[in-house]
């Protein structure tokens, strides 16, 4: 027979798995978006540091430059 603390800790496993499967956040399938779609999001240090916006200022003449006219 199962102790109470067995059935604590398995209820707890069980339903912290279901809340990891249920909350991902993606509905359907995955893809790769397209490169009109990723061209307007954040890069990721963008991501981690969203008020710091000279690294963006920095880098945003480098990518212009490099591009071809």
């Amino acid at each position: 027979m199962l102790k109470a603390h067995q059935i604590l800790v398995r209820t707890f496993v069980l339903a912290a798995s279901t809340a990891a499967l249920l909350g991902c956040g993606q509905r359907g399938p995955l893809y790769l978006p397209t490169a009109s779609a990723a061209g307007q999001r954040a890069t990721l240090p963008q991501t981690l540091t969203p008020g710091n916006n000279a690294a963006t200022a920095a880098q945003a003449p480098a990518t212009t430059a490099s591009e071809p006219r």
